[in-house]
């Protein structure tokens, strides 16, 4: 499933190709067929994302009518420069203007939503760290709290959105903690620093399309090691690297089950605590 930085690139990216420019608005697929015609013509004027949900606001700017996408496990966006070429019958959304087009695949969701509906979907979200509307605040009393995991809390977008595996694995790791220890053991200073972490890696994710996590001085160039080969891309301390030694200190890299995802960490560098 897309973390969140990959949602927020998308929400950047159909504004900067279809923004202020009326578009054609199809469903091949037939699943979005009387939705996409209320929206053919209009003007693309809002974009939005919120942890893993983008919302793509079309017509007047004060009230648009908004499409809500999940892309869940299994959706894809192809963006492309036109022209476009002939959609296949698995395109759920088409968006088309003379110089660009989308094509949505196999989303979880994909709903033409009212403004009421839009924000009941915020206001059950945990704040996202990409957001300038963001509070941490809320993120911290919920985890402070809490007997559960800070592993499993990082996993729930009730408490903070737009994580997944892969930053709630390297965040932990970068700050030295023990996944499974519990949120109301974690100091206040160790969740801001989480939280900060957590917005700068995020940002740079949205910036690269692609999710690198390790520092400066860990670089493949900078340690002298061969650089990741993975589907994912991006360089990372511990995710998917069971087994495989810890870049800092030698150890194997463990992995296990939590909350049916697999979770990787180093046992050293991530000591438990008492």
């Amino acid at each position: 499933m897309p973390e969140g930085h990959t949602i927020h690139r998308l929400a950047q990216d159909h504004a900067e190709r279809f923004a202020g420019h009326p578009a054609e608005v199809t469903s091949p697929q037939g699943k979005f067929s009387a939705a996409a015609a209320l929206l053919t013509g209009r003007e693309l004027t809002r974009t939005e994302a919120h942890g893993k949900h983008l919302f793509l606001g079309f017509g007047a700017a004060q009230d648009p009518a908004w499409v809500h996408i999940h892309l869940g496990l299994f959706g894809k966006y192809t963006l492309g420069d036109g022209p476009a070429p002939p959609p296949t019958d698995t395109v759920r959304l088409r968006l088309r203007t003379a110089t660009h087009y989308a094509d949505l695949r196999g989303p979880t969701t994909c709903a033409l939503i009212t403004d009421a509906e839009k924000q009941a979907i915020h206001d059950r979200l945990g704040p996202d760290p990409l957001r300038p509307d963001a509070d941490p605040a809320r993120a911290y009393a919920r985890i402070a709290r809490s007997r559960t995991s800070i592993a499993a809390l990082l996993m729930d977008q009730k408490v903070i959105a737009g994580v997944g595996n892969v930053y709630r694995a390297e965040v932990l790791f970068r700050h030295g903690i023990d996944p499974y220890t519990p949120g109301k053991d974690l100091a206040p200073d160790e969740l801001a620093a989480l939280w900060d972490d957590l917005v700068l890696l995020m940002r740079e994710g949205v910036r690269l399309n692609r999710i690198d996590t390790v520092r400066p001085e860990h670089t493949p160039e900078a340690m002298g090691r061969p650089p990741r080969v993975d589907d994912h891309g991006g360089e990372v301390y511990v995710y998917r690297r069971a087994a495989h030694p810890c870049h800092l200190c030698g150890t194997a890299v463990r992995t296990a089950e939590l909350a049916a995802r697999n979770l990787f960490w180093c046992p050293s560098c991530q000591p438990a605590r008492p």
